[in-house]
Protein backbone atom coordinates (compact mmCIF):
# COMPACT_ATOMS: atom_id res chain seq x y z
CA UNK A 1 0.00 0.00 0.00
CA UNK A 2 1.08 3.78 -0.93
CA UNK A 3 0.71 6.93 1.10
CA UNK A 4 -0.41 10.08 -0.39
CA UNK A 5 0.41 13.37 0.75
CA UNK A 6 0.65 16.46 -1.07
CA UNK A 7 4.44 17.39 -0.30
CA UNK A 8 7.11 15.01 0.95
CA UNK A 9 9.94 16.31 2.49
CA UNK A 10 12.98 14.40 2.94
CA UNK A 11 15.12 15.92 5.82
CA UNK A 12 14.15 16.98 9.32
CA UNK A 13 17.19 19.99 9.76
CA UNK A 14 16.44 23.62 9.02
CA UNK A 15 15.53 24.15 5.54
CA UNK A 16 12.94 20.79 5.65
CA UNK A 17 11.33 21.87 8.88
CA UNK A 18 11.13 25.88 7.71
CA UNK A 19 9.39 24.34 4.41
CA UNK A 20 7.18 22.13 6.51
CA UNK A 21 5.98 24.86 8.67
CA UNK A 22 5.14 27.37 5.15
CA UNK A 23 3.26 24.40 3.67
CA UNK A 24 1.50 22.67 5.88
CA UNK A 25 -1.35 25.30 6.49
CA UNK A 26 -2.25 24.53 2.96
CA UNK A 27 -1.23 21.02 2.21
CA UNK A 28 -0.78 17.69 3.66
CA UNK A 29 2.95 17.47 4.22
CA UNK A 30 5.38 14.32 5.91
CA UNK A 31 8.90 14.96 7.19
CA UNK A 32 10.80 12.19 6.97
CA UNK A 33 14.25 12.02 9.35
CA UNK A 34 16.39 9.10 9.75
CA UNK A 35 17.53 10.36 13.10
CA UNK A 36 15.59 9.88 16.37
CA UNK A 37 15.06 13.24 16.98
CA UNK A 38 14.18 15.90 13.86
CA UNK A 39 16.41 19.36 14.75
CA UNK A 40 19.38 18.49 12.04
CA UNK A 41 22.76 19.62 12.79
CA UNK A 42 21.96 22.57 15.68
CA UNK A 43 20.02 19.77 17.45
CA UNK A 44 23.65 18.87 18.53
CA UNK A 45 25.40 21.75 18.84
CA UNK A 46 24.79 22.97 22.12
CA UNK A 47 26.38 26.65 21.59
CA UNK A 48 24.94 30.41 20.79
CA UNK A 49 25.20 31.17 17.37
CA UNK A 50 21.72 30.20 15.77
CA UNK A 51 18.90 32.31 14.19
CA UNK A 52 20.15 35.38 14.11
CA UNK A 53 18.84 35.52 10.33
CA UNK A 54 15.69 34.09 10.53
CA UNK A 55 14.26 34.57 14.37
CA UNK A 56 16.20 37.93 14.96
CA UNK A 57 18.00 36.66 17.99
CA UNK A 58 20.62 34.20 19.06
CA UNK A 59 19.74 30.86 20.00
CA UNK A 60 21.42 27.49 21.22
CA UNK A 61 21.18 25.04 18.74
CA UNK A 62 19.25 22.65 20.72
CA UNK A 63 16.70 25.32 21.33
CA UNK A 64 16.69 26.37 17.92
CA UNK A 65 15.99 23.33 16.46
CA UNK A 66 12.52 22.74 18.91
CA UNK A 67 11.34 25.93 17.61
CA UNK A 68 11.57 24.92 13.98
CA UNK A 69 10.26 21.59 14.96
CA UNK A 70 7.40 23.24 16.89
CA UNK A 71 6.65 25.64 14.22
CA UNK A 72 6.11 22.65 12.07
CA UNK A 73 3.74 20.62 14.54
CA UNK A 74 2.22 23.38 14.81
CA UNK A 75 1.33 24.29 11.54
CA UNK A 76 0.22 20.55 10.81
CA UNK A 77 3.44 18.94 9.38
CA UNK A 78 3.76 15.24 10.11
CA UNK A 79 7.42 14.37 10.84
CA UNK A 80 8.27 10.73 11.57
CA UNK A 81 11.56 10.61 12.83
CA UNK A 82 13.99 6.78 12.49
CA UNK A 83 12.60 6.91 8.95
CA UNK A 84 15.17 6.43 6.44
CA UNK A 85 14.21 7.17 2.56
CA UNK A 86 16.13 4.45 0.60
CA UNK A 87 15.24 4.87 -3.20
CA UNK A 88 12.74 5.63 -5.51
CA UNK A 89 9.74 3.90 -6.38
CA UNK A 90 8.30 6.36 -9.30
CA UNK A 91 9.24 10.29 -9.97
CA UNK A 92 7.82 11.51 -7.06
CA UNK A 93 7.41 7.97 -4.81
CA UNK A 94 10.18 7.49 -2.18
CA UNK A 95 10.64 4.07 -0.70
CA UNK A 96 10.71 4.34 3.45
CA UNK A 97 12.43 2.04 6.01
CA UNK A 98 11.34 2.38 10.02
CA UNK A 99 10.96 0.66 13.07
CA UNK A 100 7.64 -0.21 11.70
CA UNK A 101 8.43 -1.76 8.37
CA UNK A 102 9.15 -0.80 5.04
CA UNK A 103 6.84 1.24 3.50
CA UNK A 104 6.41 3.48 0.20
CA UNK A 105 4.55 7.27 -0.16
CA UNK A 106 4.10 9.43 -2.92
CA UNK A 107 3.58 13.50 -3.09
CA UNK A 108 2.78 15.64 -5.32
CA UNK A 109 6.00 17.41 -4.51
CA UNK A 110 9.16 15.95 -3.38
CA UNK A 111 11.70 18.46 -1.62
CA UNK A 112 15.29 17.03 -0.59
CA UNK A 113 16.34 18.75 2.05
CA UNK A 114 19.20 16.30 3.30
CA UNK A 115 22.00 18.41 4.03
CA UNK A 116 26.03 18.02 3.66
CA UNK A 117 28.43 16.17 5.77
CA UNK A 118 32.23 16.52 6.31
CA UNK A 119 34.69 14.45 5.11
CA UNK A 120 36.17 11.71 7.55
CA UNK A 121 40.09 11.31 7.62
CA UNK A 122 40.25 8.29 4.83
CA UNK A 123 38.11 11.18 2.30
CA UNK A 124 41.32 13.38 2.75
CA UNK A 125 43.83 11.10 2.51
CA UNK A 126 45.42 11.39 5.76
CA UNK A 127 48.43 9.17 6.39
CA UNK A 128 50.07 6.88 9.59
CA UNK A 129 48.39 5.07 11.93
CA UNK A 130 45.04 3.99 12.57
CA UNK A 131 44.16 4.51 15.96
CA UNK A 132 40.57 5.36 17.59
CA UNK A 133 40.84 8.81 18.55
CA UNK A 134 40.03 10.61 15.15
CA UNK A 135 36.54 11.78 14.20
CA UNK A 136 34.63 14.40 12.15
CA UNK A 137 33.11 17.72 14.06
CA UNK A 138 29.30 16.06 13.83
CA UNK A 139 30.34 13.24 15.71
CA UNK A 140 32.49 14.76 18.27
CA UNK A 141 29.53 16.55 18.88
CA UNK A 142 26.64 13.98 19.06
CA UNK A 143 29.37 12.35 21.56
CA UNK A 144 29.47 15.26 24.05
CA UNK A 145 26.25 16.69 23.64
CA UNK A 146 23.77 13.61 22.78
CA UNK A 147 25.81 10.57 24.73
CA UNK A 148 28.11 12.66 26.94
CA UNK A 149 30.81 10.50 26.39
CA UNK A 150 34.52 11.71 27.05
CA UNK A 151 36.17 12.12 24.17
CA UNK A 152 40.33 13.24 25.30
CA UNK A 153 41.99 15.74 27.11
CA UNK A 154 44.23 17.23 24.21
CA UNK A 155 42.95 17.84 20.63
CA UNK A 156 44.13 19.16 17.36
CA UNK A 157 41.28 20.28 14.70
CA UNK A 158 42.15 20.08 11.11
CA UNK A 159 40.58 22.97 9.52
CA UNK A 160 39.57 26.67 10.40
CA UNK A 161 36.73 27.10 9.47
CA UNK A 162 33.18 28.41 11.61
CA UNK A 163 32.47 24.81 12.35
CA UNK A 164 36.30 24.30 13.60
CA UNK A 165 35.49 26.95 16.23
CA UNK A 166 32.50 25.14 17.22
CA UNK A 167 34.35 22.23 17.68
CA UNK A 168 36.42 24.18 20.22
CA UNK A 169 33.44 25.00 22.15
CA UNK A 170 32.37 21.28 22.64
CA UNK A 171 35.75 20.02 23.07
CA UNK A 172 35.85 22.74 26.11
CA UNK A 173 32.59 21.49 27.30
CA UNK A 174 34.33 18.06 27.73
CA UNK A 175 37.06 19.51 29.33
CA UNK A 176 39.36 18.86 26.75
CA UNK A 177 42.09 21.10 25.37
CA UNK A 178 42.32 22.17 21.95
CA UNK A 179 45.76 22.57 21.24
CA UNK A 180 46.45 23.37 18.11
CA UNK A 181 43.95 23.87 14.90
CA UNK A 182 45.94 23.29 11.35
CA UNK A 183 45.14 24.60 7.87
CA UNK A 184 46.25 24.69 4.72
CA UNK A 185 45.01 27.84 3.68
CA UNK A 186 47.50 30.88 3.91
CA UNK A 187 45.03 32.60 6.57
CA UNK A 188 42.45 31.49 8.87
CA UNK A 189 38.96 30.24 6.86
CA UNK A 190 36.32 31.36 9.57
CA UNK A 191 35.01 34.67 9.71
CA UNK A 192 37.28 37.35 11.61
CA UNK A 193 35.48 37.76 14.99
CA UNK A 194 34.98 34.27 15.60
CA UNK A 195 38.32 33.54 14.68
CA UNK A 196 39.41 36.36 16.89
CA UNK A 197 37.33 35.52 19.69
CA UNK A 198 38.36 31.77 19.42
CA UNK A 199 42.27 32.87 19.37
CA UNK A 200 41.65 35.56 22.50
CA UNK A 201 39.11 33.79 24.82
CA UNK A 202 40.32 29.94 24.19
CA UNK A 203 44.01 30.68 23.03
CA UNK A 204 44.31 28.04 20.31
CA UNK A 205 47.00 28.62 18.34
CA UNK A 206 45.78 28.32 13.90
CA UNK A 207 48.82 26.77 11.96
CA UNK A 208 48.64 28.68 8.66
CA UNK A 209 49.99 26.90 5.53
CA UNK A 210 50.44 23.95 7.72
CA UNK A 211 49.89 19.77 6.24
CA UNK A 212 49.28 16.92 8.22
CA UNK A 213 52.33 14.20 7.46
CA UNK A 214 50.83 11.56 9.93
CA UNK A 215 48.81 10.33 12.52
CA UNK A 216 50.46 8.42 15.26
CA UNK A 217 49.36 6.23 17.55
CA UNK A 218 48.32 2.27 18.81
CA UNK A 219 45.04 1.72 20.41
CA UNK A 220 44.75 5.54 20.82
CA UNK A 221 46.05 8.81 19.03
CA UNK A 222 49.27 9.86 20.74
CA UNK A 223 50.31 12.49 18.32
CA UNK A 224 49.84 14.14 14.61
CA UNK A 225 53.36 14.95 12.79
CA UNK A 226 52.71 18.24 11.02
CA UNK A 227 54.96 20.61 7.91
CA UNK A 228 54.60 24.21 7.20
CA UNK A 229 56.96 24.70 4.58
CA UNK A 230 60.39 22.90 5.47
CA UNK A 231 59.57 22.42 9.00
CA UNK A 232 58.21 19.32 10.25
CA UNK A 233 57.13 18.87 14.19
CA UNK A 234 55.07 16.29 16.31
CA UNK A 235 52.01 18.19 18.10
CA UNK A 236 51.12 15.27 21.28
CA UNK A 237 47.25 14.81 21.37
CA UNK A 238 45.27 12.16 22.24
CA UNK A 239 42.66 13.32 19.64
CA UNK A 240 42.33 14.22 15.74
CA UNK A 241 39.15 16.15 14.71
CA UNK A 242 38.61 16.64 10.68
CA UNK A 243 36.57 19.40 10.39
CA UNK A 244 35.17 21.19 7.26
CA UNK A 245 35.88 19.71 4.08
CA UNK A 246 31.75 19.43 3.09
CA UNK A 247 29.97 17.07 0.50
CA UNK A 248 26.36 16.95 0.03
CA UNK A 249 23.99 14.41 0.94
CA UNK A 250 23.67 13.65 -2.59
CA UNK A 251 22.99 10.10 -2.96
CA UNK A 252 19.00 10.33 -3.54
CA UNK A 253 19.98 12.63 -5.69
CA UNK A 254 22.09 10.89 -7.71
CA UNK A 255 19.61 7.58 -7.98
CA UNK A 256 17.00 9.89 -9.06
CA UNK A 257 19.40 10.39 -11.90
CA UNK A 258 19.30 14.09 -10.99
CA UNK A 259 21.81 16.98 -12.62
CA UNK A 260 24.71 17.11 -10.39
CA UNK A 261 27.20 20.02 -10.47
CA UNK A 262 30.54 18.25 -11.00
CA UNK A 263 32.64 20.69 -8.57
CA UNK A 264 30.15 20.81 -5.96
CA UNK A 265 28.89 17.39 -6.63
CA UNK A 266 25.06 18.91 -5.03
CA UNK A 267 21.99 18.70 -7.65
CA UNK A 268 21.50 21.60 -9.93
CA UNK A 269 19.00 24.26 -9.27
CA UNK A 270 17.69 27.25 -10.46
CA UNK A 271 16.75 30.10 -8.59
CA UNK A 272 13.47 28.91 -7.42
CA UNK A 273 14.97 25.89 -5.56
CA UNK A 274 13.85 23.50 -8.86
CA UNK A 275 16.14 20.18 -9.69
CA UNK A 276 16.12 18.63 -12.71
CA UNK A 277 13.17 16.30 -12.15
CA UNK A 278 9.61 17.88 -12.29
CA UNK A 279 7.88 18.02 -8.98
CA UNK A 280 11.25 17.96 -7.41
CA UNK A 281 12.77 20.44 -5.18
CA UNK A 282 16.18 21.28 -3.01
CA UNK A 283 16.92 22.98 -0.20
CA UNK A 284 19.80 24.02 2.52
CA UNK A 285 22.88 22.09 2.56
CA UNK A 286 22.34 20.08 0.12
CA UNK A 287 22.42 22.71 -2.87
CA UNK A 288 25.55 24.96 -1.36
CA UNK A 289 27.67 23.44 0.93
CA UNK A 290 27.99 24.59 3.47
CA UNK A 291 26.10 27.46 4.98
CA UNK A 292 24.91 28.35 8.22
CA UNK A 293 21.41 26.98 9.93
CA UNK A 294 19.73 30.27 9.37
CA UNK A 295 20.39 30.55 6.04
CA UNK A 296 18.98 26.96 5.52
CA UNK A 297 15.75 27.95 6.94
CA UNK A 298 15.34 30.81 4.87
CA UNK A 299 15.82 28.90 1.70
CA UNK A 300 13.06 26.05 3.10
CA UNK A 301 10.70 29.24 3.16
CA UNK A 302 11.82 30.42 -0.20
CA UNK A 303 11.62 26.90 -1.60
CA UNK A 304 7.77 26.63 0.08
CA UNK A 305 6.65 29.51 -2.10
CA UNK A 306 8.20 27.59 -5.16
CA UNK A 307 6.39 24.37 -3.98
CA UNK A 308 3.28 26.15 -3.82
CA UNK A 309 3.89 27.55 -7.42
CA UNK A 310 4.17 24.17 -8.73
CA UNK A 311 1.11 22.46 -6.66
CA UNK A 312 -1.23 25.45 -7.98
CA UNK A 313 -0.30 24.18 -11.96
CA UNK A 314 2.32 25.97 -12.70
CA UNK A 315 5.26 24.18 -14.84
CA UNK A 316 8.33 24.88 -14.93
CA UNK A 317 9.57 27.83 -17.58
CA UNK A 318 11.97 25.77 -20.30
CA UNK A 319 14.10 28.57 -20.73
CA UNK A 320 17.22 28.49 -18.88
CA UNK A 321 20.96 29.66 -19.25
CA UNK A 322 23.53 27.43 -16.71
CA UNK A 323 25.46 29.42 -14.45
CA UNK A 324 29.25 28.41 -14.13
CA UNK A 325 32.13 29.27 -11.34
CA UNK A 326 35.17 30.72 -13.09
CA UNK A 327 38.41 31.82 -11.52
CA UNK A 328 38.40 32.26 -7.98
CA UNK A 329 35.41 30.13 -7.61
CA UNK A 330 34.86 26.33 -7.00
CA UNK A 331 31.08 25.80 -7.48
CA UNK A 332 27.86 28.54 -7.15
CA UNK A 333 24.59 28.18 -6.42
CA UNK A 334 21.91 28.09 -8.37
CA UNK A 335 23.42 26.89 -11.44
CA UNK A 336 20.55 27.68 -13.59
CA UNK A 337 18.84 31.33 -14.63
CA UNK A 338 15.52 32.11 -15.59
CA UNK A 339 13.89 35.36 -16.04
CA UNK A 340 12.15 36.88 -13.43
CA UNK A 341 12.94 34.35 -11.19
CA UNK A 342 15.20 35.42 -8.15
CA UNK A 343 17.29 33.11 -6.05
CA UNK A 344 16.40 33.23 -1.84
CA UNK A 345 17.72 36.18 0.05
CA UNK A 346 18.26 38.08 -3.66
CA UNK A 347 21.67 36.30 -3.54
CA UNK A 348 24.07 33.75 -5.24
CA UNK A 349 25.98 31.50 -2.80
CA UNK A 350 29.41 30.43 -4.38
CA UNK A 351 32.82 29.26 -2.64
CA UNK A 352 36.11 31.10 -2.94
CA UNK A 353 39.13 29.58 -3.71
CA UNK A 354 41.20 33.04 -2.75
CA UNK A 355 41.33 35.18 -0.61
CA UNK A 356 40.39 38.67 -1.53
CA UNK A 357 39.63 41.74 0.84
CA UNK A 358 37.55 43.97 -1.28
CA UNK A 359 37.09 41.68 -4.84
CA UNK A 360 36.51 42.32 -8.13
CA UNK A 361 33.53 40.03 -9.15
CA UNK A 362 33.40 39.78 -13.29
CA UNK A 363 30.35 37.86 -14.88
CA UNK A 364 30.69 37.03 -18.66
CA UNK A 365 28.25 35.23 -21.09
CA UNK A 366 29.25 33.74 -24.11
CA UNK A 367 32.16 35.56 -23.56
CA UNK A 368 31.66 38.63 -23.31
CA UNK A 369 31.75 40.71 -20.10
CA UNK A 370 28.45 41.87 -18.81
CA UNK A 371 29.28 42.96 -15.30
CA UNK A 372 32.48 43.96 -13.67
CA UNK A 373 32.08 45.35 -9.91
CA UNK A 374 33.71 45.53 -6.56
CA UNK A 375 32.08 44.55 -3.50
CA UNK A 376 32.99 45.80 -0.09
CA UNK A 377 33.21 42.31 1.64
CA UNK A 378 35.61 39.90 1.68
CA UNK A 379 35.60 36.74 -0.39
CA UNK A 380 37.64 33.62 1.78
CA UNK A 381 38.23 30.30 1.49
CA UNK A 382 36.14 28.16 3.94
CA UNK A 383 33.11 29.73 3.65
CA UNK A 384 30.05 31.24 1.40
CA UNK A 385 30.85 34.41 -0.37
CA UNK A 386 27.07 36.07 -0.95
CA UNK A 387 26.76 37.64 -4.49
CA UNK A 388 23.56 40.21 -4.79
CA UNK A 389 21.46 38.74 -8.08
CA UNK A 390 21.89 42.51 -9.05
CA UNK A 391 25.44 41.58 -10.85
CA UNK A 392 23.44 38.86 -13.29
CA UNK A 393 20.66 41.54 -14.35
CA UNK A 394 22.46 41.99 -17.57
CA UNK A 395 22.13 38.08 -18.66
CA UNK A 396 20.26 36.85 -21.59
CA UNK A 397 18.20 33.68 -21.36
CA UNK A 398 18.30 33.21 -25.39
CA UNK A 399 22.31 33.52 -24.54
CA UNK A 400 24.85 30.70 -23.11
CA UNK A 401 26.38 29.60 -20.26
CA UNK A 402 27.31 32.89 -17.77
CA UNK A 403 30.49 32.41 -15.86
CA UNK A 404 31.37 34.39 -12.33
CA UNK A 405 34.48 34.89 -11.37
CA UNK A 406 36.89 36.39 -9.39
CA UNK A 407 39.30 39.21 -10.15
Amino acid sequence: MTDRVDVVIVGGGPAGLRAAAELSPRYSVVVLERETHAGGIPRHSDHLGYGLRDRGRFMSGPRYAEVLVEQALTAGAQIRTSSMVTGWEGPRTVAVTSPQGRYVIEGDAILLATGARERPRPARWIPGDRPMGVMTTGQLQQSVHLQHRQVGTRAVIIGSELVSWSAVLTLREAGCRTVAMVTRSPRQESYALASWAGRTAYRVPVMCNTDIVSIHGGARVTGVTVRCGQHISTIACDLVITSGDWIPDHELARMRDLDIDQRSLAPVCDASLRLSADGVFGAGNLLHPVDTADVCALDGAHVARSIATWLGGVKTPEAAVHIFAGDGFAWVSPGLWRQGHAPARQRLALWPTKARLFPMIVVRQDGAEISRRRVAWPAAPGRVFRLPASHLSGVRVDGGPVEISLR
